[in-house]
């Protein structure tokens, strides 16, 4: 459910109030059913909200009308809307736990996550950058990566949640070709069975064969492209950003590879937050989510986009099908 002062509960009552999901899978909630049902009221719903324990996902039948919830009931019925809480944190830590556990036992085959705020993860006593990082140490995965899938372009970060500065200091050529490796085999099981990728430069104009920068490209992404190549690969890069995210977008490639987050974020959101989708790529459980945030701005009042979380939901059955 994410975070319940922000969209979350809003947005998975709406996307839940779609015959069409309960044709793909067999949905339900983790979260806090009292939160779901003031959602519901919210967006003046008339879905039926009935708790399920843990023990019961497994056995689940769809049944359109009506939401299960996993109620853990760690949501006071006054939690504000739209305002950092830590016991929202701590209980966006806690869905996700269960939904984690549930996964690495076999009883679900996916988890489409609502956002979580990252403010309120830490004030809730949790201490990870974001869902990303945080189901990697719930799963014991090690390394991950976060890619976003847009109907025109899928994108894979070699750095995401740190400082700029901190990023091009992290990047490496063993993280780049690692990166590449693991965006390449994703797309492989998702049935392309020789991707095109596009490996963005970190300079304007890619460094301009050294102009720009200091020689960052040449140092930290050229070999690694170099060492994909000789897989028979067909990478193409370092490229200048501005021009790879339109010619991505136009079909050129099937992968880009964006070397830190803003990079890759930027071009996928002006694409259309309602379309984006994130998934983590090197888990071994399916996680998708929505390419937004809790968008505390306005929650609350009933008017944010479902269209996204319909997309994640979609992303998760598709990516649970071919896992």
């Amino acid at each position: 459910m994410g975070d319940a002062a922000g969209v979350g509960p809003e947005i998975v009552m709406k996307a839940l109030n779609h015959p069409e999901v309960y044709q793909q899978c067999r949905p339900f909630v983790i979260g806090d059913l009292g939160r779901l049902q003031q959602a519901g009221h919210i967006v003046r719903s008339d879905l039926r909200i009935e708790p399920i324990s843990a023990d019961q996902v497994a056995g689940l039948q769809p049944a359109y009308g009506v939401v299960h919830c996993v109620d853990l009931r760690l949501i006071p019925q006054d939690l504000p809307f739209g305002a950092v809480s830590p016991v929202a944190g701590d209980a966006a830590y806690q869905f996700l736990k269960v939904a984690a556990d549930l996964a690495m036992c076999g009883h679900i085959q996916a988890i489409c996550t609502a956002p979580l705020n990252k403010e309120a993860l830490h004030a809730g006593g949790h201490h990870f950058p974001g869902h990303t990082e945080l189901l990697a140490a719930l799963t014991n995965a090690g390394e991950v990566s976060m890619m976003l899938i847009t109907p025109k372009m899928r994108v894979i970060h070699v750095t995401t949640h740190i400082g700029l500065i901190d990023a091009i200091e992290k990047i490496d050529p063993a993280l780049v070709e690692r990166t590449i490796t693991r965006g390449v085999v994703a797309l492989q099981r998702a049935g392309v069975a020789a991707p095109r990728v596009g490996v963005c430069g970190i300079n304007p104009h890619a460094g301009e064969n050294g102009l720009f920068g200091r020689g960052e490209e040449a140092q930290k992404i050229v070999p690694a492209i170099a060492s994909c190549q000789a897989r028979g690969w067909n990478v193409e890069g370092p490229l200048p950003a501005d021009t790879l995210f339109f010619r991505a977008q136009r079909g050129d490639f099937d992968l880009v590879v964006a070397m830190y987050h803003d990079q890759g974020h930027g071009p996928v959101k002006v694409l259309g937050l309602e379309s984006g989708v994130n998934v983590t790529i090197g888990l071994p459980v399916v996680r998708t989510s929505v390419d937004h945030g809790t968008a505390f701005d306005i929650a609350g009042r009933g008017t944010a986009d479902e269209r996204s979380m319909l997309e994640a939901l979609s992303q998760a059955v598709t990516l649970a099908t071919v896992a």
